[in-house]
């Protein structure tokens, strides 16, 4: 069985096929209206205990344009681990769905899911990795630069953020040369890092740190930022805003870029604090085509997972 907990639970092949065929989706989407029906009598299961506008209305089109359908589950619908056992839920679900995505709080919460499930379980977003959002990214850089492998990407802002890490171990897989530019006391798990580096080393790819943005966006082709204050940080609001006042990406950070690069952000976005208006409304940012991929990457990584599921297999279905 396999599951998409991590961005690195897909090898760089896989990742380049999954990107091609979400492109090949797109297009056809774009070309004809409408996508063949894979999904045709299957069903996700959306686990949400954080809300989102991006992750639920992606899932839930994207399975309806492949002929499935999406059933949402709210914090008040299941409350797991509170009014039921996350085993229960998992084993429940599984006899219902044809696959399963959560976005949790905790990554444990994740793990149990997959140890009593039967079906694919993706990650929508845990406080360690958001794998589908980086897999959005890796195609939207590559629709806008045509390539992966020795592209040069800067991280400006929170290191020890589950976008930092999923994007830091994708350009390591993809031989990307990341930099991520953070104020002390805000780096990378040390254990994101090594995997990172690991998975560099083979691909040709670098991974460096800095603690200053200029240093580290210096020539690259892609300048990301997010938020400061993520879901469960905002007690720490103050103390962020102010540690983080020196890394806001203004249209002086983006000119230390090459001269084509452009500007990414996941969204939600909080103009005035991590990004200059000037940036995310202006020429260079390309966050919309980066919030429609969400949509097509994930078709290609549901896709990808049912095909080569147990059960699929077992009935001869290739």
């Amino acid at each position: 069985m396999r599951h998409f907990l991590k961005i690195a639970d897909f090898s760089a092949k896989e990742i380049d096929k999954i990107l091609n065929f979400s492109l090949r989706l797109k297009k056809e989407l774009k070309k004809t209206g409408k996508n063949k029906p894979i999904f045709q009598d299957k069903s996700l299961a959306m686990i949400f205990e954080k809300p989102s506008l991006r992750t639920r209305v992606s899932f839930e089109v994207g399975m309806t344009q492949l002929g499935g359908h999406a059933l949402y589950l709210g914090p008040n619908d299941i409350q797991m681990g509170k009014r039921e056992s996350i085993a229960d839920i998992s084993g429940t679900l599984c006899r219902y769905a044809n696959i399963i995505m959560a976005r949790v709080f905790k990554h444990e919460v994740l793990d149990e899911l997959v140890l009593h499930s039967t079906v694919p379980v993706i990650n929508a977003l845990s406080d360690l990795e958001h794998p589908c959002q980086i897999m959005a990214d890796l195609l939207t850089m590559l629709e806008h630069k045509q390539k992966l492998k020795g592209l040069k990407v800067a991280f400006v802002g929170d290191g020890e953020n589950n976008v930092t890490h999923s994007l830091a171990l994708a350009a390591g897989l993809m031989g990307i040369d990341f930099s991520v530019a953070n104020p002390r006391g805000y780096s990378m798990k040390k254990e994101v890092v090594a995997d990172a580096k690991k998975f560099a080393k083979k691909s040709g790819g670098k991974i460096n740190e800095y603690n200053d943005p200029q240093e580290a966006v210096s020539g690259v082709d892609v300048i990301y930022t997010d938020t400061w204050i993520s879901m469960g940080d905002e007690a720490e609001k103050a103390k962020r805003l102010k540690a983080f006042k020196e890394f806001q990406v203004t249209n002086k950070l983006m000119n230390y870029a090459s001269k084509s690069a452009v500007f990414m952000h996941d969204m939600p976005a909080y103009r005035g604090n991590e990004v200059a208006e000037e940036v995310i409304d202006g020429p260079r940012s390309i966050i919309f085509d980066q919030a429609e991929n969400r949509l097509h990457a994930q078709k290609g990584i549901m896709v990808y997972l049912i095909k080569n599921s147990t059960f699929e297999k077992s009935q001869g279905k290739k």
